[in-house]
């Protein structure tokens, strides 16, 4: 009996293991497209910092967008796309995702690597814990999306987050820009302590939360301290051989750049006085900042206008924090912000199944008072320029990066299908697990 449990255990195991590696073959993935040169004619072409085209062309050579246009020279052996009927739109960017750090959040721990352990991790870095493998990869890209900010999520340092295109089979290929921000969860006031079983929700004295706020910006402020007396010392170093160099730090060392206001820091924030406590902490010590998350950013708007700080909203699907909050609070938040004249993006802050509906969280923010245009920009150009990428994409514009999609609608529209989608110049297949799953369920009864 003691055999045949341990066979039928055997077996069970065999099948469940063969089971996990066909949906984890990454056969999707590995399908990164062909370069070549390529003529999109007849095209309605949305620029994004431009007039519609309404019969244009656009030009692909060499990974780069070459010609844009109605009057454009086509290069002899191009192949040609005729694209009459259909749109032509920059690939749209999330700016604020765990994507390829996260895959199955339970039951499959080793699929997870949004967090390290600890409170403080400046040197923990997104771009090798990416997984480009990951089935959320072309589930995301075949929606239009072909470029994301992939972030750590854990601690008060989380680590440095990476801006990835959504194609390439190694870190190294899907990489923008590997090491851009530092995220820093910003301590903030709260009165909730946990869940107890059997007792519920606990809640902490508000006196006790502030000093509990209080208690974590000042451990945050010391690491500051801490990587500028580091900064110091190598720098004295440097310049006189006399003085010996510290001891070699990798949290204080990767903080170097962003305390020297070299690269900014991503604050995770949502509520106004959280946000101008933020904004008050990177003017006091003279930082770069993004604001991400920012429910309530339009409240702070006079602190994120003067101190030029960004926000990344990432709050379109979440529901209303207050119960006397209107059902449309954030769906408005972008509106508010654009109103307001603070720089903005609208980003999922999914870790990755979801981020394929980007365009739908525009979608809705344009429903709720964000004019149509902003609202294309908000996923597109304003993104690119929050990241520092503008010069590469979120636009369609000569000398750009080709991240082009085109489709036979409204981009921000749910109705809408991509029919052809580029990343880095090579046009690639509209396949996913999702439309492997289609096809092999579709015609069964």
């Amino acid at each position: 009996m003691r055999f045949f449990n341990a066979f039928f255990a055997l077996a069970a195991a065999a099948i469940l293991a063969s089971g996990i590696a066909a949906q984890s073959d990454a056969s999707q993935q590995n399908k990164t497209g062909r370069a070549g040169t390529f003529a999109i004619v007849n095209a309605r072409i949305v620029p994004v910092t431009g007039p519609v085209i309404e019969n244009g062309t656009v030009v692909i050579r060499d990974g780069k967008i070459a010609a844009v246009g109605t009057n454009v020279s086509i290069p002899s052996g191009a192949e040609r796309i005729d694209a009459k009927g259909l749109s032509v739109y920059p690939g749209m960017i999330d700016a604020a995702t765990s994507l390829g750090l996260a895959e199955i959040p339970l039951g499959a721990n080793a699929t997870m690597d949004v967090a390290e352990t600890g409170s403080m991790n400046a040197n923990a870095k997104a771009i090798t814990g990416i997984n480009p493998h990951t089935s959320h990869v072309n589930v995301t890209r075949v929606n239009g999306v072909t470029t994301v900010h992939s972030a750590p999520t854990g601690g008060t340092i989380a680590g440095q987050s990476a801006v990835i295109n959504l194609n390439g089979s190694t870190q190294a290929e899907m990489s923008v820009i590997p090491e851009f921000g530092l995220v820093i969860n910003f301590p903030r006031v709260t009165t909730f302590g946990g869940f107890q079983p059997g007792v519920g929700p606990i809640t902490v004295d508000f006196n006790e939360a502030v000093r509990r706020r209080d208690n974590q910006i000042e451990e945050l402020k010391k690491m500051m301290a801490d990587a500028e007396a580091y900064a110091k010392a190598k720098d004295a170093s440097a310049k006189d051989n006399s003085i010996r160099p510290p001891a070699t730090d990798l949290r204080l060392e990767a903080m170097l750049p962003y305390i020297r206001g070299e690269r900014p820091m991503l604050i995770a924030v949502e509520r106004e006085r959280d946000i101008r406590a933020a904004v008050k902490f990177l003017a006091d010590n003279k930082l770069k900042g993004i604001i991400v998350g920012g429910q309530e950013a339009w409240k702070a708007a006079d602190d994120l206008k003067k101190n030029n700080v960004p926000v990344i909203f990432t709050n379109i699907y979440s529901l209303p924090v207050r119960e006397d909050d209107p059902y449309d609070f954030l769906f408005e938040g972008p509106a508010q912000l654009h109103r307001a004249g603070v720089k903005f993006a609208v980003a999922t802050g999914d870790g990755g199944a979801e981020v394929r509906d980007l365009p739908y969280h525009a979608g809705l923010a344009g429903a709720y008072g964000l004019p149509k245009e902003e609202a294309l920009k908000a996923v597109t150009i304003y993104p690119a320029e929050i990241l520092g990428i503008a010069n590469r994409m979120g636009s369609i514009e000569a000398g750009k990066d080709a991240n082009i999609v085109v489709t036979d609608g409204d981009i921000l529209d749910p109705r809408t299908n991509i029919k052809y989608l580029f990343i880095g110049g090579r046009l690639l297949p509209l396949t996913s697990r999702h439309t492997e799953l289609f096809d092999s369920f579709k015609d069964r009864k």
